[in-house]
């Protein structure tokens, strides 16, 4: 039985309902390369790599450094517009768990630029014990959860990871830490209760009871597919 010692997060949707304002900015920011609005599905495709890999995947060599550079400036001004403010509650449980002794961590596809101007804006450029970003050639989260473990000595079975995607799950499996989805922020949760059944969370207040009941008591993973089985 092990009790949680590290909860590390996602951002885009997780900490702040950010997608729509990454799918608009990467739109602005293409568009007069490529001569075309690119469709929000065109933009999705392109989600698991960092900025730079995902402007790569639309467009040649000698424009990306140039679209790169815009997309970070209209990210930036969007960001006040679109989304101002992190999840209500999302800033008030970070804090709750590393009054307890937690450790939090910020573990993003994001590239370091995007996430610094995000923490900015929500004014959580501090709260976190560490912050990996993203990579331009592909997802990299299991590596960066990988790290964190040597980092602070920690096993598997001693943190958490919670994020809102199907890919945080998996790449959660990949080194079995347990993933937590967070399906506060998401129109349809079908493809994550398949994925990560028992393991859904719908609001920050949920999994904050949780994560606290976890501290005390502890848990085992067993198969994904079957959830967390619950020690008390």
């Amino acid at each position: 039985m092990s009790r949680i010692k590290l909860v590390a997060f996602d951002l885009d949707g997780t900490i702040g309902d950010t997608i729509p304002l990454c799918i608009e900015a990467f739109k602005k920011a293409v568009q007069p390369y490529v001569g075309y609005e690119l469709s929000d599905n065109e933009v999705t495709q392109t989600f698991g790599v960092n900025e730079e890999g995902m402007i790569r995947r639309i467009l040649g060599t000698p424009c990306k450094d140039f679209a790169l550079k815009d997309f970070y400036a209209i990210y930036g001004h969007l960001h006040k517009q679109i989304c101002p403010q992190p999840f209500p509650g999302i800033r008030e449980l970070i804090t709750a768990l590393k009054q307890r002794g937690i450790l939090v961590a910020l573990v993003t596809g994001k590239g370091m630029k995007s996430c610094e101007i995000t923490l900015r804006q929500f004014k959580m450029n501090t709260l976190f014990d560490k912050v990996l970003t993203g990579d331009a050639e592909r997802n990299i989260k299991s590596d960066a959860l990988k790290q964190l473990l040597k980092d602070y000595g920690l096993s598997a079975d001693e943190a958490v990871y919670i994020g809102d995607t199907v890919s945080d799950i998996i790449e959660c499996e990949k080194i079995n830490v347990v993933c937590l989805s967070a399906a506060w922020g998401i129109s349809s949760s079908a493809a994550l209760e398949s994925n990560n059944p028992k393991n859904v969370f719908y609001s920050i207040s949920s999994l904050s009871d949780f994560l606290k009941e976890r501290e005390k008591n502890g848990f085992r993973l067993s198969r994904f597919s079957e959830g967390i089985n619950l020690l008390t």
